[in-house]
């Protein structure tokens, strides 16, 4: 019966491990950024932006071919009583009777000249739908960086939950031998409180973290459109292992890379081309017109095969005065963006060389935290030994095994953020898109 008891547990215990090891998912950061392409709400917004844009350029273009209209009318007269005044005489033909009216046309106009209305207002919407492609593959860089910065912040948190877990066992190991000792009376209790503190603030700080993890795992599946029950666990191979190249040591790439730059540089093109739609105001407007008309009234006159072609002008002399403001208006929203462009630029030389720097005291602190972990190592060691000889007390003790739990966390948390300085790097340069091979969505 207790073999029985015992290989229930046994099948329980696995099922439930089981199933919580299905609830974790694992995915490379290269993985995790396709898929924020594809399913974030940032993307999707920044390409029905660009469809938008496609669709007015082609509506736009539509105005240049020739406009077509059939029209027809039937109408049905009433008897009406109609006395003519004149050429009356007793032998006149009575009038026929007129009950019904039949018209059909067709006219169609082509454009020839609207003062380069047409091909200014094609540029312009051309070059808006340039620049909001460009703008989306913006968005794209700022998702992907958005994803980097969850996954470097759930990496962090997940190592400090490992970490302070280990520290959490030492340290619930040596309560218990405390707890012995001072039984048998080899150290005050006051000892033994101390060390019932030390897990109670490592406690505070496991549950700290475990926020934080639980926080960013959320953020991280809504951003992917994904079960918000889903744990995700990265692997150090997920997220560390890369080949660092194509480092950037000033804003010269950035300036020829960044899609945020060069969508208001097409944006620019387009005011221009604003400005000369503007312009068309002073020209006039001529087009070639054709036309067909038949047309019957019954028991009066029928007409068919009534074609005319010919050349139609156009030309608003009020237009001429009221123009002016038009074309200055276009003339300072081009000036508003031409100065957007320098802020710009000016802004993304600041931001790559923050990175930059930031980058640069990444690698200086991960070099120092990895010896300062050899450091509170040893440093722990020695103070153990003396401990254990009496040489040493327990602040001491407690002491060297909160620097080494610190070190050990900072060494975790600095080779992370080297990475995300670099990704950063990458992303204010222009680059993170190539990095992550923008082609596989």
């Amino acid at each position: 019966m207790k073999v029985s008891q015992l290989m229930l547990f046994g099948i329980f215990f696995i099922g439930i491990s089981s199933i919580e090891a299905q609830e974790k998912t694992s995915l490379t950061l290269d993985e995790a950024i396709h898929l924020a392409w594809a399913k974030s709400n940032e993307v999707s917004l920044a390409n029905t932006k660009v469809n938008t844009k496609k669709h007015e350029l082609q509506s736009v273009k539509n105005s240049q071919y020739p406009d077509l209209k059939i029209s027809g009318q039937y109408q049905r007269l009433t008897q009406a009583s109609i006395d003519f005044k004149i050429n009356k005489s007793n032998d006149a033909q009575p009038l026929p009777a007129v009950d019904q009216l039949m018209i059909g046309q067709v006219s169609a106009s082509l454009p020839v000249f609207s003062g380069f209305k047409i091909q200014n207002t094609i540029k312009a919407y051309d070059n808006m739908y340039q620049a909001e492609t460009a703008a989306a593959m913006q968005t794209k860089e700022e998702v992907a960086m958005m994803v980097v910065n969850y996954y470097a912040s759930l990496y962090k948190a997940q190592k400090t939950v490992e970490l302070l877990k280990e520290n959490q066992k030492s340290a619930k190991q040596r309560v218990s031998d405390f707890l012995q000792l001072e039984k048998n009376g080899i150290i005050p209790r006051n000892d033994l409180l101390k060390s019932q503190l030390q897990v109670s603030k490592v406690q505070l700080s496991l549950d700290r973290a475990i926020s934080e993890l639980n926080t960013v795992n959320f953020e991280l599946v809504s951003l992917l459109k994904m079960d918000a029950k889903t744990k995700l666990e990265i692997k150090e191979s997920d997220f560390a292992d890369f080949l660092m190249t194509n480092i950037p040591t000033n804003d010269e790439l950035a300036l020829g890379n960044r899609k945020d730059l060069e969508s208001i540089r097409l944006q620019e093109k387009a005011s221009l081309a604003t400005i000369q739609m503007a312009k068309s105001g002073y020209y006039p407007s001529i087009s070639i017109i054709g036309g067909y008309t038949a047309l019957d009234l019954k028991n009066v006159i029928t007409v068919q095969n009534a074609m005319n072609i010919g050349v139609g002008v156009s030309y608003d002399l009020s237009g001429i005065l009221k123009n002016g403001t038009n074309v200055k208006i276009a003339e300072s929203k081009a000036l508003e963006i031409q100065n957007s462009e320098t802020m710009l630029t000016d802004y993304i030389k600041i931001q790559v060389q923050k990175a930059i720097e930031d980058y640069d005291l990444a690698l200086k602190q991960d070099l120092v935290y990895n010896q300062a972990v050899e450091q509170a190592s040893e440093n722990y060691r020695i103070i153990k030994d003396k401990y254990d000889n009496g040489l040493s007390d327990t602040n001491d003790l407690l002491e060297a095994d909160v620097e080494q739990l610190g070190s050990n966390i900072n060494k975790t948390l600095a080779r992370a953020n080297v990475i995300q300085k670099y990704y950063e790097l990458l992303s204010v340069s222009g680059q993170l898109n190539q990095t992550f091979n923008l082609s596989k969505i």
